[in-house]
């Protein structure tokens, strides 16, 4: 049953996350006249990159990116972080594993706040330099994290699959030396 539960989040994560970058993402960017939406941008954005993209969505494209982009970004960060979690408790030793675990929560909790105040990009009349700001380091603060726990992830697979190769290999070896 938790190999089940597992690979249901898994799958349900990568359900997700797909619509959103082979759905949802495109589409803004084209109402945007190309330009990436800021999901996109995980390095973060300028004021005047964001306000451009700002200007470029009319009011169909930005109640699309809180209605249906934003409904998706609901789900996302905490499937991400519940899928990573599991995957670096069945990865990694257990400390290793809850100090992971921390780092894709938080990773998280900064994609919540990247998505609360892009909301506020999108509806505020009177947009402030400051609030841009805001939104940006969320997303880099985001973008660090994820990139961090993607990287861990990668070590502890490669680790796993070196792990049963050199198993499955040491025992033809064995059978090879009767």
């Amino acid at each position: 049953m938790r190999k089940f539960l597992f690979w249901a989040v898994v799958l349900a994560t990568g359900a997700v996350y797909a619509t959103m970058v082979l759905w949802s993402l495109p589409k803004i960017a084209a109402m945007a006249g190309g330009l990436p939406p800021f999901d996109l941008r995980p390095l973060g954005y300028s004021v005047a990159e964001a306000r451009a993209l700002l200007a470029a969505l009319d009011d169909p494209a930005r109640d699309f990116y809180r209605e249906v982009q934003h409904r998706l970004d609901l789900f996302f960060p905490g499937l991400l972080a519940l899928s990573l979690s599991l995957s670096f408790l069945r990865l990694a030793p257990r400390r290793w594993a809850l100090a992971l675990s921390a780092v894709v929560i938080a990773a998280a909790g900064f994609d919540y706040a990247e998505n609360a105040a892009v909301a506020g990009l999108l509806s505020a009349p009177d947009l402030t330099d400051a609030a841009i700001l805001m939104a940006s380091r969320f997303t880099l603060l985001k973008s660090v994290l994820v990139t961090v726990a993607m990287v861990a992830l990668s070590v502890l697979l490669a680790g796993a699959g070196w792990r049963r190769w050199t198993e499955r290999h040491a025992g033809e070896g064995k059978r090879d030396a009767r």
